[in-house]
């Protein structure tokens, strides 16, 4: 569950997340080398800016689940399974360190051997980690990561270079770069979006913009939320077979998140409810 908020209160949550963690995050990038414009993003998207039940309960801003060496208190949430467990905090500091501690581990070594500042290729080493099941997680990771210019935290700024970071801060959270995924073209929706706007933006007719994601009427996207410029799939990425719908989630969510046509998942799960926690087929049952 998020706490809801108004296009411009939404906005300012990003940021006064970013001023509240920034130091956090470098002072982590200083101990373990993970760049802090990774951790900062990570945060910013696992916690939803700090607004999700996780994070506002359990000071779990990075989504790390139990597994079996954890010893500390536990919450249950919905996830790519139902109930599924995750870690409890004391503190967001105490969140920080261990997402550091978590990302030490063998599975995520290949990441340290990344060229430091590379932010893109550490988002695209965590998604080929297995950090995430999401398949846009990158990009995910990268949009927020241009937005807000938190690359900057990643190496001290030049005072001669601050008109040109300036510039390119302004371009970058003005524009949505075309991503492709599967052969389809989509765009990363921001903080405050609406289709009309990116319609508008990308040079679209937004008619066309709402069909290609289902949607019937122009109205705010869900943050982070893929949308497409051209029909989407009518199956799953190959390996998918079925997925949970997540807290604050639906099978719209599903379907933007996997490329698939909503009316495909609805015609595979025609009695399963479009609430949190259930789990949905996404290809047909033999």
């Amino acid at each position: 569950m998020l706490l809801c908020l108004s296009t411009q209160a939404l906005a300012g949550a990003y940021e006064d997340y970013i001023a509240a963690y920034n130091v956090m995050a470098v002072e982590q990038m200083n101990i373990y080398g993970i760049p802090a414009s990774i951790t900062l993003a990570q945060g910013l998207l696992e916690s939803a800016a700090g607004r999700s039940t996780l994070a506002r309960e359990g000071n779990n801003h990075f989504g790390i689940k139990c597994h079996r060496d954890w010893q500390g208190e536990t919450m249950l949430r919905n996830d790519d399974a139902p109930d599924e467990c995750f870690r409890v905090y004391k503190s967001v500091a105490q969140s920080y360190e261990d997402h550091s501690r978590f990302l030490c581990r063998n599975r995520y070594q290949p990441l340290f051997n990344l060229p430091a500042g590379d932010y893109a290729a550490w988002a695209r080493g965590l998604k080929e980690c297995g950090y995430a099941t999401d398949p846009n997680y990158a990009a995910r990771l990268i949009s927020i990561i241009e937005t807000y210019s938190l690359y900057l935290y990643d190496s001290p700024v030049n005072p001669e270079a601050e008109q040109t970071v300036s510039f390119i801060h302004e371009t970058l959270s003005r524009s949505h770069p075309v991503r492709r995924s599967r052969g389809l073209h989509y765009v990363i929706a921001k903080p405050g979006d609406t289709y009309g706007m990116l319609a508008k933006e990308l040079k679209i007719k937004k008619d066309k913009l709402l069909k290609y994601n289902d949607k019937e009427h122009d109205g705010e996207i869900k943050e982070w939320e893929e949308v497409y410029l051209q029909e989407k799939l009518e199956e799953a990425p190959e390996g998918v077979t079925s997925a949970t719908i997540g807290d604050g989630e639906s099978m719209h969510s599903l379907a933007q998140r996997y490329g698939m046509k909503l009316s495909v998942i609805k015609s595979l799960n025609p009695e399963v409810p479009d609430t949190p926690g259930e789990r949905v087929s996404l290809r047909p049952v033999h």
